[in-house]
């Protein structure tokens, strides 16, 4: 599939995006283990999430949709989780592979997981090792580090403190996640902190989870408890439009409801660092903290974005990359090399990218690589390119955002991304 896209007069009007895919994953998997059912809205209904929903009702827990956005999911408890009678295929969805590996490492019983063509190709030696140290035995392709992956948990697993090579959420949810059936604390620390909805989810339904600098433990013990969830909007999501607001002319959009967690607000961050006119208002604390977010037309100058601030926007670089090739001067650490077809003015560099903004992009047509970012990004990118851009494989999309096409239409007073078959 491919998208065919216009360059937008201006975007004008308020967005909601959906559920945010970090929160969906973990509300789904901790109301799994959890006594007594759990009410979730806002849960994100895209193919990603679907896909650990589906791994849930294989694994035996009572999964059922009450309406758009809304499901009950009958906790099994910490020992209800059933042997599945088949494969557990994760699509494309990374963090269902990894954190299922988390909670199946505590099971008394063999699964299989497997995912489509790009995700057997992403590491997971970096989850598979720990769960290993752990006590649970993981093998299959490249030693154990692609899938497919079989696990045998074990009950209890070992008490661990782990110090993970890289920041990463994933790596770190899994090994908590784990630690729930551990029989003493398991703890992990990290170079700088990666988000940390799964430490808050955990506290939610009950557990012990303390957080030391850049160390965080749960302390095992004592049940989950099921309890209502309400979902934020995707901040991840958001940033396309957030993006799209500060670079078409003329525009001024407003997206309600986006969790705004400190540890997802790196592209805030980065934005007013380039001079973007975004505002936070209407913010609500809670287990996840939102906000309503408003971006207009800005005049953006380029910035470094690096460090610290990469775990925080990790996913939001390829559609940076677009404001950082619209802006004037120089942006450095963002990665956007499809952009050149653009026009854009790209460097490698071993630690990135060096964009020097301010040159015209001009349409061309363009590739996603199968990356839902990137297909979004790019399509942000067309909307201030000269003539016509076409976006190709942009079917990934509905991994992440089903609905992004016609809400961004939506903003405009004529369609300016149309798809094509």
């Amino acid at each position: 599939m491919r998208v065919i896209v216009r360059p937008a007069p201006r975007l004008v009007g308020t967005v909601q995006v959906p559920g945010d895919k970090s929160v969906s994953h973990r509300a789904g998997l901790l109301a799994a283990l959890a006594t007594g059912p759990t009410e979730i809205a806002g849960f994100l209904e895209s193919e990603d999430c679907l896909n650990t929903l589906r791994a849930l009702g294989a694994l035996g827990v009572e999964v059922t949709r009450k309406g758009p956005g809304e499901y009950r999911i009958g906790g099994a408890g910490l020992a209800g989780l059933q042997e599945p009678d088949n494969v557990l295929d994760c699509g494309n969805s990374g963090t269902s592979a990894r954190l299922l590996l988390g909670v199946l490492a505590g099971q008394p019983f063999w699964s299989v997981l497997t995912g489509d063509d790009s995700l057997r190709r992403r590491p997971m030696g970096r989850v598979a090792e720990p769960l290993r140290q752990m006590g649970a035995t993981v093998a299959g392709r490249s030693e154990g580090s692609r899938l497919p992956l079989a696990i045998r948990g074990a009950r209890p697993l070992k008490g661990l403190r782990y110090r993970s090579p890289v920041p990463s959420a994933q790596v770190k949810s899994a090994i908590l996640l784990a630690g729930l059936f551990a029989h003493g604390e398991v703890s992990v620390e990290e170079a700088a902190p990666s988000r940390d909805h799964t430490e808050r989810m955990l506290r939610g339904f009950g557990c012990r989870v303390g957080v030391d600098g850049r160390s965080v433990t749960l302390t095992p013990g004592g049940e989950l408890r099921g309890h209502s969830i309400q979902v934020p909007g995707d901040i991840s999501s958001a940033a396309f439009f957030l993006v799209a607001g500060a670079i078409v002319p003329g525009s001024s959009l407003t997206i309600s409801g986006v969790g705004v967690n400190p540890t997802r607000t790196g592209l805030l961050d980065a934005l007013w660092e380039m001079g973007a006119e975004v505002w936070v208002t209407e913010q609500r604390e809670g287990e996840e903290p939102s906000a309503t977010l408003t971006a207009q037309t800005s005049r953006l100058r380029g910035t470094r974005v690096g460090g610290a601030l990469i775990p925080r926007l990790i996913d939001e670089l390829p559609v940076l990359a677009v404001a950082a090739a619209a802006a004037e001067g120089v942006t450095e650490g963002s990665a956007a090399a499809e952009l050149t077809k653009l026009g854009a003015r790209v460097e490698e560099r071993p630690d990135g990218f060096r964009i020097q903004g301010g040159t015209p992009l001009r349409g061309a047509v363009v590739r996603s690589w199968g990356d839902h970012r990137m297909a979004m990004a790019l399509i942000v990118a067309g909307l201030v390119a000269e003539g016509q851009t076409v976006v190709e494989d942009t079917q990934c999309i509905a991994t992440s955002y089903p609905e992004f096409l016609s809400t961004l239409n939506g903003l405009c007073a004529e369609p300016c991304a149309i798809v094509e078959t």
